[in-house]
């Protein structure tokens, strides 16, 4: 059964085609992987999954992952009335991947749309990182290949809030660090920038230097080029490779009712 496919952007980006029936039977699981890691973004306009439909769907393209609380289905919004933990979501409005903080990073996540913003705000964007870094310079590859990036969650804070509590610095802090690769070298022979608000300082580079370098490259890998901004109609779904993308939402009110709903798939490789 072929699958039916329109490419959006040259470097990032496919729109899928396919019934409820045919994405649950798992018929095309290969080829959406496939199709994943070399688009980046995959997206089903108006599928209209429900929560048990995403689940059932998710598990046909991996293992599928439960979010530390043992449900299978995440809110993503910012109303603290729907999700009492939506405060620690404002860090996703900046360019960021997830799990920089595990020794393996989700493979990818899932998102189906169930309220908008009735403004027509709150899109997402993604970037290609894996796009990102083969249009570098060969020159700037050869210097970048060695280079170590501290990740700390708590770097995040200050994104959205420049003058936090101790106590509040101090429960982000906990979450802890980790090193990371700013190249990765992944199984596949391909290879991502590893980027994003949670990293924090080059190893043993200038503070200035270190800072500089990091901007540099979050401007490149977010060129338009590399970037496709989804906006959302109820019943969407996007799927994002996690190994090869960053992603933000947009800025939008709290109030607006916007609600998304996450599945996960499990990472099948470390940073390396």
């Amino acid at each position: 059964m072929t699958l039916s496919v329109a490419d959006v952007k040259p470097d990032i980006a496919s729109e899928v085609f396919a019934t409820k029936n045919e994405l649950l039977s798992g018929v095309h699981a290969e080829a959406l992987r496939d199709l994943l890691e070399r688009r980046g973004v995959l997206v089903f306009p108006r599928i209209g999954f429900s929560d048990s439909e995403q689940v059932e769907f998710t598990k046909t393209l991996g293992t599928f992952a439960a979010e530390r609380t043992g449900e299978q289905v995440y809110s993503v919004t910012l109303d603290t009335k729907i999700n009492q933990l939506a405060d620690y979501l404002k860090g996703s409005l900046y360019w960021h991947i997830d799990g920089t903080m595990n020794d393996v990073p989700i493979r990818a996540s899932l998102l189906t749309s169930k309220v908008v913003c009735p403004d027509g705000s709150g899109d997402t964007e993604f970037a290609n990182t894996y796009a990102a870094y083969d249009a570098l310079e060969d020159a700037d590859k050869q210097a970048l290949e060695s280079l170590r990036v501290i990740h700390s969650a708590w770097n995040t804070l200050f994104y959205y809030e420049p003058e936090p509590r101790l106590e509040t610095l101090r429960t982000m802090m906990a979450i802890g660090d980790r090193e990371l690769p700013l190249v990765w070298t992944h199984r596949s022979g391909r290879k991502s920038l590893v980027l994003g608000c949670t990293a924090r300082h080059v190893v043993d580079m200038d503070f200035r230097k270190s800072a500089e370098l990091l901007v540099r490259l979050r401007d490149w890998a977010t060129r338009p080029e590399f970037v496709y901004r989804h906006h959302w109609s109820v019943g969407d779904l996007v799927i994002w490779d996690n190994t090869g993308t960053m992603h933000r939402a947009t800025p939008y009110d709290p109030a607006s009712g916007r609600l998304l709903h996450r599945t996960k798939l499990e990472g099948e490789e470390p940073f390396a």
